[in-house]
């Protein structure tokens, strides 16, 4: 029979049973109860009371059950400081034991509790195990170090451990080199201890050879921060190196990659170079043929890496084609790389591909391939005119998207070759009818505005664009208001009745200041000096070049040292998105947290005897979740116990107000926000009365105001009166807890129902329950159930996203576009209040046959989001009683439970 049993139901007083089975002579009831706790710590039940009855089962010989107990004080020590204190002595012994397995146990379990008075205790076992004759006890000793330096940095330096630690990059055995670097490196993030010397390196090296393929991610981590004395040294070091490019780890090859491109900064031998260069081909070729996430990985570096060294790949276009099964966001960077690699020499077959994939039914992808075209064009000069036949059979197949993503890139090309192509300007005009998105509509008028003159009707096509003037995006307009002046300034005698009007329409009726801004520049210029407005809007305009995919050149060298980690696969910097300065982790000291928290409350004027002993609760308005490595904690408190809470957390508050739409599309709606949202629906039940004793509770969780709430509705379904309701939370992902226990409803009295908001702060302990558990208390029972807290309930209100920065961030996160489909029976005006009063910002709308919505909405979840909360950006399509919804952001956890959320808000 397997462990699965251990789980199963709890029932009551199964507590005071346990503690029978703890104290029990046999060994194997000993494990099996020690088995039951641990299940019921994992699932969230607060076994805490146990902690005496557990560690006297420490002293024991089967290593199976001290393993157990073990866990059980690493996830407890915090909550139980002074009983953990009885453990030590067990800790002490067990790190003399003749087994090196038991030794190196207890000193890893040492350096994980996170508890000053034991880890004074732990530096004579570290030391002796530092220097341990079996190397298992010595590695994990050298890991002992790193997590001892979290603690307490300066026991760890006063004890020697880090000399200690040197000189274990001398060890005979490569595991414990490997873990020596390892743990060297994570301190050396926030003191520089860790020095690479020539012997050092030749020690690094010989051990790279011999240790496990994480240990050679250590040791070739720390090599690319070696700097070579001079180019004979950096070659020796590649030759030493370059061997680890035909490991299978990915991860291997990629080090040994980064370790290279860092040493050919120093190589002035250009044969030299060379070879290395081809040798750096295969491996990453090989990487491509691997996993999609390992060849997105592999294709992020892979960019960086060409920009770098171009001759690298060079004549491997053939593996950048994108195969027919590849995932979109593989497909995506191969179309990058592609760009990159095109040359003279393999325009002709990469041309054939991009118009193969023109004809895809993924549209993202197919405007990324007609815009490929284009940037071939743009690159290759010879080329072009290849590239714009291609563009010219595109836009006769009349595909609505693939046509205009086509006049888009012609206008680009049009700026880098002017005076070549503007015998196709009467084709592109054909089409005209057919363009419904903004950059399409604004490239297609600018061409009419750059070569009026040689269009015989462009003042009617202006004056076509300018009758839906108000209606248009802010770039369109733009666009039209500059197209309009050249045309004047080319045409003065036919245009000056059309350019009024658009002037008039740019300075009173608009109420975007940039355009109103740039209509009386016109205006004043116009009426000042037309040879002066000349000069300024029909001056030659600069060329421009491909380059829209390269990197700042300190950038890239940054992003070439920090290859093969996150920062090559954002491709920015470290400090882009960690902090420069490491957290450190908290100690838990119980008689310190004791007073600080007893302080904390009296500066609230709480009642010390009700108050929350919680030691690990966090300020008001702190809700970023621990920085811990340590073991989280799995156990919850006990959902009987009516603790008065620490007080309430105070709302965020909103990052703006609502405005005018940049984007000018909400105009159909009214000019704002709906009036009035959809009818609430009916709280879903989450304690029947059959289960309540007769009494029914229906609730949810709301943002009211930029405060979260749980709104109950109690009925009674019984002959007699209830009173005294309190609620308690156990712990849960958002850290949520009531303000106080006790709900507003003084009684409640036969067949009546009342409802109430019970007010919730994020300073609970966190957990990684799917959902939260809630306990009732009356005067009749406790009642437990649970409740799904889900995303949208932590939807900042006020959130409004610039125009520009919403177009920017949306191409920005392309990679992490996620799709979606739902049904639906809201109009669209009833899917626009739903959402607005659910705090999403209505950026724009489109009518094109289907309905298209661009939202903006910011997450603030305790405990998940990031510093003042994670941006989504959404695209929903509304075509019938079926919703597409697309979304794009940063923080792919609240992927999953966004879509979730917008199925429950749509349904």
């Amino acid at each position: 029979m397997t462990d699965s049993k251990y789980f199963t139901t709890t029932k009551r007083g199964e507590i005071a049973e346990l503690k029978r089975e703890l104290d029990s002579p046999k060994e194997k009831e000993k494990t099996d109860a020690v088995k039951k706790v641990i299940a019921l710590m994992t699932v969230g039940k607060d076994v805490s009371p146990l902690f005496p009855d557990v560690v006297k089962c420490i002293r024991t010989t089967n290593l199976e059950l001290k393993k157990l107990v073990y866990l059980y004080i690493m996830n407890y020590a915090k909550t139980q400081p002074e009983t953990a204190i009885l453990s030590v002595n067990a800790f002490v012994t067990d790190a003399q034991h003749p087994n090196p397995l038991v030794r190196a146990l207890a000193v890893r379990t040492m350096g994980c509790i996170r508890v000053d008075k034991i880890t004074e205790y732990l530096c004579q076992p570290l030391r002796e195990c530092l220097k341990d004759a079996d190397p298992y006890v010595r590695k994990t000793a050298a890991v002992c170090v790193a997590k001892m330096w979290d603690i307490n940095s300066e026991l760890v330096e006063n004890q020697g451990f880090l000399d200690t630690l040197r000189d274990l990059l001398s060890d005979s055995n490569p595991m414990v080199v490997a873990n020596a670097v390892a743990a060297l490196s994570e301190i050396d993030e926030t003191t520089n201890v860790f020095t690479i010397n020539t012997s050092t390196l030749n020690k690094l090296l010989a051990a790279l050879n011999e240790c496990t393929e994480w240990g050679q991610v250590f040791i070739l981590h720390a090599i690319a921060r070696c700097t070579p004395r001079d180019q004979r040294d950096a070659e020796s070091i590649a030759e030493r190196v370059a061997p680890r490019l035909a490991h299978s780890n990915s991860a291997v090859v990629l080090n040994t990659i980064r370790v290279l491109m860092h040493l050919l900064d120093f190589v002035d031998n250009g044969e030299f170079a060379d070879s290395l260069c081809k040798k750096m081909t295969p491996p990453l070729v090989t990487l491509l043929q691997k996993q999609p996430e390992i060849q997105y990985v592999a294709l992020r570096n892979i960019n960086l890496v060409i920009q770098k060294r171009p001759t690298v790949l060079q004549s491997e276009m053939k593996v950048f084609f994108c195969k027919y099964n590849d995932p979109i966001y593989v497909k995506m960077e191969k179309l990058e790389v592609m760009i990159m690699l095109v040359s003279e020499r393999t325009i002709e077959q990469v041309l054939m591909e991009l118009k193969e994939y023109a004809t895809e039914v993924d549209v993202e992808f197919v405007r990324k391939a007609v815009r490929a075209i284009g940037r071939c064009a743009i690159k290759l000069d010879r080329a072009a005119e290849k590239c714009v036949n291609a563009l010219l059979e595109l836009i006769k197949t009349k595909v609505n998207y693939v046509v205009q993503e086509a006049i888009i890139v012609i206008k680009d090309i049009f700026r880098k070759y002017p005076n070549r192509y503007e015998s196709i300007i009467a084709t592109l005009c054909e089409n005209l009818d057919t363009l419904d998105e903004p950059e399409a509509k604004a490239s297609m008028i600018w061409i009419v505005g750059e070569y009026a003159e040689r269009i015989e009707n462009a003042d009617e096509l202006l004056e076509s664009f300018l009758d839906n003037f108000i209606e248009e995006n802010a770039m369109v307009q733009l666009q039209l208001l500059t197209a309009t002046v050249k045309l004047f300034l080319k045409k003065p005698k036919t245009t000056q009745k059309l350019v009024q009007y658009a002037l008039d329409l740019a300075t009173k009726e608009s109420g975007n200041p940039d355009l109103r801004d740039r209509g009386f520049i016109y205006w004043r210029l116009l009426s000042a000096d037309p040879d002066a407005a000349r000069q300024v809007v029909l001056s030659e305009k600069p060329l421009i070049s491909e380059s829209s995919s390269a990197l700042d050149p300190s950038v890239l060298d940054s992003l070439i040292v920090h290859m093969a980690t996150l920062a090559s696969v954002y491709h920015k910097p470290p400090e882009a998105f960690v902090s420069k300065l490491k957290k450190k982790v908290r100690v838990l000291d119980g008689s310190a947290e004791a007073a600080r928290d007893k302080k904390r409350r009296s500066r609230r004027g709480d009642n010390d005897a009700d108050g929350d002993t919680n030691t690990n609760s966090s300020s008001a308005t702190d809700v970023t979740p621990p920085t811990s490595g340590g073991m989280p904690n799995l156990g919850g408190l006990s959902l009987i116990e009516m603790d008065s809470p620490a007080g309430p957390t105070p709302a965020s508050p909103g990052v703006g107000s609502n405005s005018n739409d940049p984007f000018g599309f909400l105009a159909a709606l009214g000019g704002g926000p709906a009036s009035s949202g959809p009818q609430q629906p009916e709280l879903p039940i989450l304690l029947p009365a059959d289960r309540g004793s007769g009494l029914e509770l229906r609730g949810t969780f709301a943002n009211k105001g930029g405060q979260i709430v749980f709104s109950v509705v109690l009925t009674n379904h019984t002959s007699a009166p209830m009173n005294g309701f309190m609620i308690s939370f156990n712990k849960n992902p958002y850290r949520l807890k009531p303000v106080s226990p006790v709900i507003q409803i003084a009684q409640l009295n036969p067949g009546q129902s009342q409802s109430s908001d019970v007010g919730l702060s994020a300073d609970g302990e966190p957990a990684a329950a799917p959902s939260i558990q809630i306990a009732l208390k009356n005067n009749v029972s406790v009642f437990y159930f649970t409740a799904d807290c889900h995303v949208h309930t932590f939807f900042a209100p006020g959130v409004q996203v610039p125009r520009q920065q919403y177009l920017s961030v949306w191409a920005d996160w392309e990679q992490t576009e996620m799709s979606s489909q739902v049904a639906t029976s809201l109009s669209v005006p009833a899917i626009i209040a739903t959402l607005q009063q659910h705090n999403m910002q209505l950026v724009a709308q489109r009518s094109v046959g289907q309905e298209i919505l661009y939202l903006a909405a910011k997450v603030t979840a305790p405990g998940l989001s990031q510093g003042s909360g994670d941006m989504v950006l959404v695209e929903l399509t509304v075509q019938g009683n079926q919703v597409r919804c697309c979304t794009r952001t940063n923080a792919q956890w609240v992927v999953s439970p966004f879509h979730t959320s917008m199925a429950i808000l749509l349904h």
